[in-house]
């Protein structure tokens, strides 16, 4: 063979080589990420890689909420007994801030003598209560540990309703549980909200109080409190599926910094009741509770509050929530009109109570 045939030869095994890889980069996409022909062509896909999963969420906030075990001695009371017994009741709770301050459900430890708590890391840490507010339902635990893996958190959650959410507690005590829902409707979050939680279709039963209602980024939105319940034509109390609550997280984390720094929650009060007047600013009073500090006042059914301390006045809520937000022993002015004539009249703040 010729200097001229070995060249020819070398030149068209170039050029056919060149061709078949473009032809196989053509038609094996694969080749082009590198990833080779072994992959492509004799793997199975991944599954989980086109899967819709809340893992990733779930594992950044899962393991803050705890199994809380509260134990209480009762004297059982007999014809021919009275020997004291312990009796144990089950809840979950929340891990608040890394020096342990866990949140919880207040009827979850009312009067335990004993609390336990189950961290998802396996230690079991013993807790003293710090404080508790009836009113929301909550109480505040304190544990000694290091390394506690906190619960993420955002200071405006913004809740809609139709978001995603998942409860997570451990109902029954089978361990902790997942259970997913949509915001049915969403709670308001002052101090003078006892009742207006968020409401979920989420699944909670018994051992699920005190455990997390977190979003599908694993923040935390509330905590889960109860489900709704009705009484039956033999008057027996029955829940209602699909319909469960949460304290919303900013009423809950305020509630938790009133606690940690007084003990208790105080909010202030004036005892009046009052909704928006119609077509106008201002809140029209129904109501006056008799001795009360708007009673001492001078308020009177019919009035029409216009603003106080010179803040003008267009939502209930946000009234009461501005009244509970003030310290007890504060006087307000309040700006009100009766009959159409203008007055301003003074009332000193009371303390509102748990059992008013």
């Amino acid at each position: 063979m010729t200097g001229s045939s070995i060249v020819n030869f070398i030149i068209k095994s170039i050029f056919l080589g060149t061709i078949v890889a473009l032809l196989l980069l053509f038609l094996l996409p694969d080749l082009r990420q590198g990833s080779g022909l072994t992959q492509g062509l004799f793997t199975e896909p991944s599954v989980s890689a086109s899967r819709e999963s809340y893992f990733s969420p779930l594992s950044r906030s899962a393991p803050a909420v705890v199994n809380i075990y509260s134990v209480s001695i009762e004297n059982d009371t007999g014809l021919f007994r009275n020997q004291p017994r312990e009796r144990a009741s089950l809840g979950s709770g929340v891990i608040m801030t890394e020096n342990g301050y866990i949140l919880t459900c207040h009827h979850v430890v009312e009067n335990a003598d004993s609390i336990y708590v189950a961290v998802q890391d396996g230690r079991i840490l013993e807790a003293q209560i710090v404080g508790n507010d009836p009113l929301t339902d909550l109480a505040v635990l304190k544990v000694t540990a290091d390394n506690l893996h906190i619960i993420p958190q955002v200071s405006e959650p913004d809740i809609h309703v139709g978001d995603v959410v998942m409860a997570i507690g451990n109902p029954f005590d089978l361990g902790q549980t997942i259970t997913q829902g949509i915001v049915s409707r969403a709670g308001r979050n002052g101090l003078s909200n006892y009742v207006d939680f968020i409401q979920t279709d989420a699944v909670l039963n018994q051992g699920n109080s005190g455990g997390a209602l977190v979003d599908s980024n694993g923040i935390l939105l509330g905590i889960t409190n109860a489900n709704f319940q009705v009484r039956d034509s033999r008057n027996r109390v029955r829940n209602v599926d699909g319909i469960n609550f949460a304290v919303p997280y900013e009423l809950a984390k305020r509630v938790m910094d009133k606690i940690i720094n007084n003990g208790r929650v105080i909010r202030g009060q004036l005892g009046f009741i009052g909704g928006e007047y119609r077509n106008r600013p201002g809140i029209e009073v129904t109501a006056v509770a008799n001795g009360s500090a708007a009673d001492e006042a001078g308020l009177q059914p019919g009035d029409i509050i216009l603003a106080i301390d010179g803040i003008r006045l267009e939502s209930a809520s946000k009234t009461l929530d501005m009244i509970a937000e003030t310290a007890p022993g504060t006087t307000l002015e309040l700006e009100i009109s009766r009959g159409g004539n203008p007055l301003t009249i003074n009332a000193l703040v009371a303390e509102l109570r748990a059992q008013e």
